[in-house]
């Protein structure tokens, strides 16, 4: 099957600190992928490296089979991005960030494709607030239609249900898995392992930005385990070594 989404050798660092160390990894095309990891494993990073965001230190990524090193600008056009801190534009409204977006990505009948948003995501009565003024979870809403109304091949988000209650958990997460049975792929970073193995086709654990193991959630469920056992036993385990 085609490739989505492949790193090598993937390193980063920050003087002293090395946030994430030599990963490689591959995502195929129509599939939920979950790098999972807990708080300061290097997920953030990866994801800020794998849409050029950030310059590896070494190693190399394509995305889409765009060079994320060569021409990181070429990646985040072709991808859909939610960052773990969602920041639409304060002095914007939310109807106005997404016409800006619009504009950037060259969308066409935006007016339609931001009506659908409104509803589907039940925020039609924020539209035309400033997004200084928005609850995070309003925020949330925006930064998940900005990742998707232009509709990418990938997405690649931060902790995709921070923020929302659980009836808007409920609804994303169906959105996600209809999204993948389109063939389109889905690339998230999360520490909520409940979610990961409710949601994910395959999963990566990352802890202190090494990476553990890769491989199918299904792997998992024929041996009887359960993803957050199956973490918290690796990562306990790395912690003593």
């Amino acid at each position: 099957m085609a490739v989505a989404l492949e790193a090598k050798n993937l390193t980063k660092k920050y003087g002293e600190v090395i946030a994430v160390d030599n990963v490689s990894l591959s995502v195929e095309r129509g599939s939920l992928f979950g790098l999972l990891g807990p708080n300061g494993s290097g997920k953030t990073t990866m994801i800020k490296m794998l849409t050029g965001q950030t310059r590896p230190t070494s190693g190399s990524a394509s995305v889409l089979g765009v060079d994320v090193i060569k021409d990181p600008v070429g990646v985040r056009g072709q991808v859909g991005i939610i960052p773990e801190q969602e920041t639409p534009p304060s002095f914007l409204t939310a109807m106005e960030y997404l016409e800006f977006v619009a504009a950037v990505r060259k969308i066409p009948d935006i007016e339609t494709k931001e009506d659908w948003w409104f509803d589907f995501l039940d925020f039609a009565d924020k539209k035309n607030v400033l997004c200084k003024d928005l609850s995070r979870g309003t925020r949330q809403k925006l930064m998940f239609t900005q990742a998707f109304i232009h509709e990418p091949a990938l997405a690649l988000i931060d902790e995709p249900l921070i923020n929302f209650d659980p009836i808007m958990q409920d609804v994303v997460k169906d959105y996600l898995a209809g999204y993948v049975k389109k063939g389109r792929t889905i690339f998230i970073s999360t520490h909520i392992l409940e979610v990961a193995e409710e949601i994910c086709s395959g999963f990566a654990i990352l802890h202190k930005g090494i990476l553990l193991h890769t491989g199918p959630v299904a792997e998992l469920t024929a041996r009887g385990e359960h993803l957050p056992s199956f973490f918290l036993s690796l990562v306990r385990k790395d912690r003593h070594v």
